[in-house]
């Protein structure tokens, strides 16, 4: 069994348990209420067994909280997606990874993303990605197929200039300055997100330094279709499809939005930091 898995299944018996715990009930008693053993209980909270969508439906109803069976089943069913190792992923190259997000793209219509740390793969120069892809096949010794993978990237971006599309992203102004590639390669990659601004697809928000935040800008995140938001950490990438976690996501991105800056203002922060990053 996957550790992906396993981590996944662990999570939602974790669950489970909580369920089971705000309804006041032990698991003796639990397991009486359900017509089970009551080791099944222990197994289900524990980690030790996979459910069922006829298990998590009884537990939902035995807590007391029907309503929250319809969580517990889309919890089962990313038990095998909801957590993805970056080294498993790029056991055969970054390419795989890019076309797989390729796909995804281009079946959504509207996103809403942000980035703390660096400029979103969606608004990358080739330029740019290459040395952001050379640095983590480096860093996680996967297979170097580096000129492959920013072909791909790019091929991401056909998205950006479909009719009906809408991209919503905010980047905190410090990804404007991080230099994780050659001055000359940030300051083209400046010029591009200066290019972005006024596009009808795109609205491109920078969180200012020093601006009052409702909340901290935490890590990076991307909500697909209001239906499923991916969390990219240094080795794993996350998937969440509850209906709790996408409307926390969903404020998160509300409450960081209220302090961004668009359009003229936007261009402005984008120009200060050329400015300062631009070669002598």
């Amino acid at each position: 069994m996957s550790t992906d898995f396993q981590s996944g299944r662990v999570a939602l018996g974790a669950r489970l348990r909580e369920l089971r715990a705000e309804a006041g009930v032990n698991g003796k008693d639990f397991a009486a209420r359900l017509g089970w053993q009551r080791s099944k209980v222990s197994r289900l909270e524990n980690g030790k067994q996979t459910a069922t969508e006829a298990d998590t439906d009884a537990w939902a109803t035995a807590a007391g909280v029907p309503e929250q069976a319809a969580d517990l089943r889309s919890r089962l069913k990313g038990l095998e997606s909801q957590q993805r190792s970056w080294r498993r992923q790029l056991a055969a190259g970054h390419r795989p990874v890019q076309d797989r997000y390729v796909v995804e793209y281009q079946r959504t219509a509207t996103m809403r993303g942000y980035e703390a740390t660096v400029i979103p793969g969606l608004f990358q120069t080739p330029d740019y990605a290459r040395h952001l892809i050379e640095a983590n096949t480096t860093l996680m010794q996967s297979p170097r197929d580096i000129e492959a993978a920013v072909a791909a990237r790019m091929r991401r971006q056909e998205v950006l200039y479909e009719p009906g599309k809408l991209f919503r992203v905010l980047v905190w102004e410090a990804a404007l300055h991080v230099l994780v590639c050659p001055r000359h390669v940030m300051t083209g990659q400046l010029d591009r997100l200066v290019g972005l601004i006024g596009m009808s697809t795109v609205e491109l928000g920078i969180v200012p330094l020093g601006a009052p935040l409702p909340l901290t800008p935490k890590h990076g995140f991307w909500i697909f279709d209001e239906e499923r938001v991916i969390v990219e950490t240094v080795n794993t990438e996350l998937s969440y499809d509850s209906a709790d976690d996408l409307a926390l996501y969903g404020r998160v991105w509300d409450g960081l939005n209220t302090a961004a800056a668009y359009g003229a203002q936007a261009h402005r922060l984008i120009a200060r930091a050329r400015h300062l990053i631009a070669p002598a």
